[in-house]
């Protein structure tokens, strides 16, 4: 299963996440230039096990490289594919972690995944010679947090059926715990035989979850709010889905209704969104215009685009702005 995209809005640009994917890039390059099969740079930046309980190892390192080497493997991968998997995992969920933790608590929280991931490898694992690299135990911590978070999110996958590929969209609790079941049934079939660290990707996700949780009893600095101020996004998506729903009052009646969503400056400035409103076997695209000052609450009408009843006027369609971060 391939995610492409989630549906779970978010009104901030995540800026922690863009950096972290920017400093995974700096790295990756770095990587090209010494080659992928450096041993030399996975034994010395990678997480290996054997350099903290094998003397024979661990007396060719140093304790400042012990100790970096659990920060510096979650930024190694062992080729593109290694690569574009875990930033792509990165973007579709990060955007709505960090901006549920903060772009400050959220970097930390990346760390923290990925650090005990690591250790849930090294424990399990304690005198493996086998360097474990890649951000996928930190990615699975955001994937963790966002399967508490946002369990009822949509995300849109694509499933390649021999050659044909196949679009829907799954509710993320399943899908990702569909994932982690995978890693746990890899982790107690193949243990670290297969060159994967299957346990660190259950550690990472362990700790997301549990991180979350932590979170909620930690109390706030106020330095999330102010970057906010700065990361918060201008204008929502120009396309947008609209979930049409009947009159809850008039169950017979033609009118449709639904919500449409705006920031603070469109709704200042005004703005022009390109609508599809799923009905029966039809979704149309529609241009809304968002004229300049509207309020939050304001309903527009959409003459003609309700429903077709027989014997009745066609319907309109109703649309209640929702106007994000409003100041």
């Amino acid at each position: 299963m391939i995610p492409i995209r989630d549906n779970q809005p978010s009104s901030s640009l995540p800026v922690t996440t863009y950096i972290l994917m920017g400093i995974n890039l700096f790295v990756f390059v770095l990587q090209i230039q010494n080659g992928f099969d450096n041993k030399v740079v996975f034994y010395a930046y990678g997480l290996v096990p054997a350099k903290y309980t094998v003397h024979e190892m661990s007396r060719h390192f140093s304790f400042a490289n012990q100790i970096f080497s659990i920060f510096t493997y979650m930024f190694l991968h062992g080729g593109f594919w290694h690569f574009l998997g875990n930033m792509w995992f990165l973007y579709i969920f990060g955007d709505n972690v960090e901006e549920y933790f903060g772009s400050l608590r959220f970097a930390g929280f990346y760390l923290i995944c990925g650090v005990i991931s690591g250790l849930f490898h090294f424990f399990l694992n304690p005198l493996s010679m086998i360097p474990t690299i890649g951000a996928s135990g930190a990615i699975a911590g955001v994937m963790g947090a966002y399967f508490l978070l946002y369990p009822k999110a949509r995300i849109l996958t694509v499933i390649p059926i021999i050659i044909i590929p196949w679009f829907v969209e799954i509710p993320a609790f399943i899908f990702l715990g569909f994932w982690f079941l995978i890693q746990f049934f890899n982790a107690a079939g193949s243990g670290a035989s297969s060159g994967i660290a299957w346990w660190a990707h259950i550690g990472g996700f362990i700790a997301g979850l549990v991180l979350v949780k932590l979170n909620k009893k930690m109390p706030k600095t106020g330095a999330d709010q102010k970057i906010s101020q700065f990361t918060m996004r201008k204008h929502t998506p120009k396309l947008q889905m609209i979930v049409a729903k009947g009159d809850p009052i008039k169950p017979d009646s033609p009118d449709l209704f639904g919500d449409i969503d705006i920031t603070t400056i469109e709704a200042i400035s005004g703005s022009t969104k390109m609508v599809t409103i799923p009905w029966g076997f039809y979704k149309p695209l529609y241009k809304v215009k968002i004229p300049p000052g509207i309020r939050q609450g304001t309903k527009l009408r959409l003459m003609g685009m309700g429903k077709s009843i027989k014997g009745k006027i066609k319907g309109d369609m109703y649309l209640k702005v929702n106007i994000k971060n409003a100041i």
